[in-house]
């Protein structure tokens, strides 16, 4: 249905693309393959993803071992405790229990032999007489059985997973001083635009400092792939072609920003088409903020033509470039936390378009609800600041209805009740 939209035609562009119709074009024609692995530490391997399957090598827990501080004791001789006729048992620091036999016992220390339950502590009194036990337990009752964590050689931690500090654990336990990762890729970041100057310089009178190189970095840092800045350059055809050369030599994606206006401005997109081919395979896509967004191939590497505005940009990445990244460090797609939100406000939207739009996320009384940051403008970051998220508002849909649920897709945390 979608392609069979009329899409508006707006600043130039013959036809915009429908984003599913731009991710479609680009995605059949670029062939990308996982990046090679490499062993490292397991110490840092924090937040890299696992190249190969994981397997146990060894039970864990690797012994039957107490849950809980108390006295390990066998399960049929507390049978018809209580506190007000409790058993006796007699305690011992032999390595094997015998019958109305109990031997103190901390949190994690192995059972003695004969042993098949744990009493809590709190559950016990020493008297002259013996150990008094309150309650009964049951075999097995506060025992942590030999592989009911982890049994050898069950699939411990899948391929293409990131590591987080639990799985850090677990490689620990299992002994692991090295784990197989997939190596980061490269992403080449290039800022266009006479205009822009960098951090640190004074802008002079229509002069900008160029923040999209901080903000497309900082993103691919965000998702586990390195980046390397490749500066600002001019309006220059063949200072861009320059960079663009290089960064195919060295990298395995490049996103440019500004330069990608149609009419004089279109300087990237027609540029990177003189560099090689195919070259630019889709530019001017049906969404806002990031209508010129490009997209281009080159060396079957893809090249990622982003708008100059910071906003436009950001989505443009998030559309197109964040998918690439997962793809590259061979990961299940990993989206941004949802939830489901009522609007506050009616936004209204254009038929042909998919707008994100951002939001300010709330909870109150159980429910969440997201209130449209009105400041517009693909320039304005403070639309992203004083955002948590956004909603999707699709191509079919002329706007959003107050009270409308919807999902929400979250960058940042929820705001809970405030109280005074």
């Amino acid at each position: 249905m979608l392609g069979e939209l009329v899409l508006v035609r707006l600043k130039g562009f013959d036809k915009l693309s429908s984003v599913d119709e731009a991710l479609s074009i680009f995605h059949c024609q670029l062939k990308l393959d996982r990046m090679s692995s490499t062993w490292i530490p397991t110490i840092r391997a924090l937040g890299q993803v696992v190249a190969d399957d994981i397997f146990a090598g060894s039970d864990l827990p690797p012994f039957d071992r107490s849950a809980v501080d108390g006295y390990a004791l066998r399960a049929h001789d507390t049978f018809g405790a209580s506190q007000f006729n409790p058993r006796i048992l007699k305690l011992t620091r032999n390595d094997k229990l015998g019958e109305n036999q109990a031997r103190e016992i901390w949190t994690g220390n192995p059972l003695p032999e004969g042993a098949d339950a744990v009493v809590m502590l709190e559950h016990t009194r020493l008297k002259t007489s013996g150990l008094e036990v309150w309650v009964p337990v049951t075999p097995g009752r506060n025992v942590s059985k030999q592989g009911e964590d982890v049994r050898n050689g069950d699939l411990a931690i899948q391929s293409g997973t990131r590591l987080k500090p639990h799985h850090m654990g677990l490689l620990a336990a299992l002994g692991l001083t090295r784990v197989s990762v997939v190596e980061k890729p490269r992403i080449a970041i290039l800022s266009t635009g006479n205009e822009i100057v960098e951090l640190g310089h004074k802008p002079g009178f229509g002069q900008v400092v160029g923040v999209n190189r901080i903000i497309i970095s900082c993103l691919c840092q965000e998702l586990g792939a390195d980046s390397v800045d490749l500066g600002i350059v001019k309006d220059d055809s063949d200072e861009i072609a320059e960079k663009v050369r290089g960064a195919l030599e060295r990298t395995e994606m490049l996103v440019t920003t500004g330069g990608t206006s149609v009419g004089h401005a279109d300087v990237v997109p027609a540029t990177v088409n003189k560099v090689g081919a195919p070259g630019v395979v889709v530019h001017g896509i049906a969404m806002r903020p990031g209508m010129p967004t490009a997209l281009a191939i080159l060396k079957g590497k893809p090249v990622v033509i982003l708008p100059g505005n910071p906003v436009a940009a950001f989505f443009g990445f998030e559309v197109f470039a964040r998918p690439l990244i997962h793809q590259m460090l061979g990961i299940r797609y990993e989206p941004r936390p949802t939830i489901v939100v009522k609007m506050t406000e009616k936004a209204p939207s254009a038929l042909g378009r998919r707008v994100f739009l951002r939001v300010r996320v709330s909870q109150r009384k159980g429910e969440y609800f997201a209130e449209p940051i009105r400041i517009k403008g693909a320039g304005i970051l403070s639309t992203m600041t004083q955002a948590n998220g956004y909603v999707i508002i699709p191509e079919v849909c002329e706007g959003l209805e107050k009270g409308e649920s919807i999902k929400a897709h979250l960058f940042d945390k929820v705001e809970g009740e405030k109280h005074v």
